[in-house]
């Protein structure tokens, strides 16, 4: 059984497999000090416990949205091989280029992944945040994807030991019910290799730590440990199917939380 923790109304538990799929954006920090190009890497893993990778395409998309205004960074992409703890799968490295000071949404819409397992697809629409100088300016705004969790808590600086709340929207509309995965970042990917840190926790036991969103889309989870978090609000999209298959079309976001010191 999956286990439930806080959620913003009714939560539930519900059988699944023990560890999730999750798809990174992951940049070494997320508040940036100057200016310049911050390296980013694109892999579909399990981080909570550092297992499989699974193999990457190119994404359909990956962009960057500041202050309003919507960059492609699908050129910037290189293929990379990543190592887990078990295997080896295909990645990407890219770059974001950071001046003005603001938020910066990293947005990823990947191609869809088959997992021969689920006989299903998996498409993960994901999004995570970098900011200079400060200056929020993006971060509270939907990015108009087919399926995203919005924030309601400013996401590169959550303190941990306090709460994170987000919305899970479908075409702009909450969803009610939406089942959330939630990973930790257990261990991190090195920018430096094609390999990951080792973790620095085991995953809890129960399998998945999920939350379920209430009749407005709004989910609250607490956050115990500083570091990366991710948020998977799983089957949320429009898009069901997918080469007379199964998709499960969901939304990402990935945070960054802070120990107060």
């Amino acid at each position: 059984m999956k286990k439930t923790l806080l959620a913003a109304a009714a939560a539930v538990a519900f059988p699944a497999m023990a560890s999730a799929h999750f798809l990174l954006e992951y940049t070494t920090d997320t508040m940036i000090e100057a200016p310049g190009e911050v390296p980013v890497k694109l892999i579909f893993w399990h981080p909570f416990e550092s297992g499989h990778v699974m193999d990457l395409e190119m994404p359909e998309e990956f962009f960057v949205i500041h202050r309003g205004e919507r960059t492609d960074l699908k050129p910037s992409l290189e293929p990379v091989r990543f190592t887990g703890t078990s295997n080896e799968g295909a990645a990407f490295k890219g770059a974001v280029p950071v001046k003005r000071a603001g938020d910066y949404v990293l947005v990823t819409v990947p191609a869809p992944y088959y997992e021969p397992s689920e006989e299903i697809y998996i498409q993960q629409i994901t999004k995570s945040f970098l900011n200079r100088g400060e200056l929020p300016t993006d971060w509270m705004e939907p990015a108009g994807l087919p399926t995203e969790i919005l924030p309601l808590i400013k996401p590169y600086n959550v303190l941990a030991g306090s709460t994170f709340t987000g919305q899970v929207l479908s075409e702009g509309a909450p969803v009610a019910g939406a089942e959330i995965e939630i990973e930790y970042m257990a261990a991190e990917p090195d920018m430096d290799s094609g390999s990951a840190t080792d973790p620095v926790v085991s995953p809890p036991p129960g399998g998945s730590v999920v939350a379920i969103s209430d009749a407005n889309g709004y989910f609250t989870f607490g956050i115990p440990k500083p570091g990366y978090w991710g948020f998977a609000a799983l089957g949320s999209g429009p898009v069901t199917a997918h080469e007379g298959k199964e998709l499960s079309q969901d939304a990402v976001i990935w945070i960054r939380a802070w120990e107060l010191e």
